[in-house]
């Protein structure tokens, strides 16, 4: 090879190596294996292989097929949980020997049993939403708000009592 050839296949590498690095940057690229959607409730979900179905994180490995092809229940996938899950389908509790789906993280309800998927730095769960009422729940499903449909139903459902007295259904 002469030295203009080789000039020649460094510039091209270089014109080539831009070119995928745009592509990428601009995710142009295909995503590596993995499924990232989000289900209709803007929650990271597992994609089925028509890469059109998404279901919850709570669906998946719960012995109901609902992808078409099963592959929301495969061994590979739910052989050992949590470890066999990808990372973004789970939520690590504040105690390591416990774990719920990512969905259930922010839902309301005290899933992990100490409150940390609802509470606290892990969770970083926004205020309590217009279907809920925040107050101190005496109820230990519950960690910071009660749901409203509780409000006024003649049951303490807050150590104040404000959700029988403050509180609009």
């Amino acid at each position: 090879c002469t030295r203009r050839h080789v000039c020649v296949s460094a510039a091209g590498l270089l014109v080539l190596a831009a070119a995928v690095g745009l592509a990428v940057a601009l995710g142009l690229l295909l995503r590596p294996p993995g499924r990232y959607p989000e289900t209709s409730n803007n929650r990271t979900g597992f994609l089925c292989d028509d890469r059109a179905t998404c279901i919850p994180a709570s669906q998946v490995c719960d012995r109901v097929s609902n992808c078409r092809s099963g592959e929301d229940e495969q061994e590979k996938l739910c052989g050992d949980l949590p470890r066999s899950l990808p990372g973004y389908l789970v939520f690590r509790c504040s105690n390591p020997a416990y774990w719920v789906y990512a969905d259930q993280r922010c839902n309301g309800m005290n899933d992990c049993g100490d409150c940390s998927d609802e509470m606290g730095s892990l969770a970083t769960c926004p205020p309590c939403g217009s279907e809920w009422w925040s107050c101190s729940p005496v109820l230990y499903e519950y960690c910071s708000c009660v749901p409203r449909r509780l409000c006024r139903d003649g049951v303490q459902h807050c150590l104040s009592w404000s959700d029988e007295y403050i509180c609009r259904p």
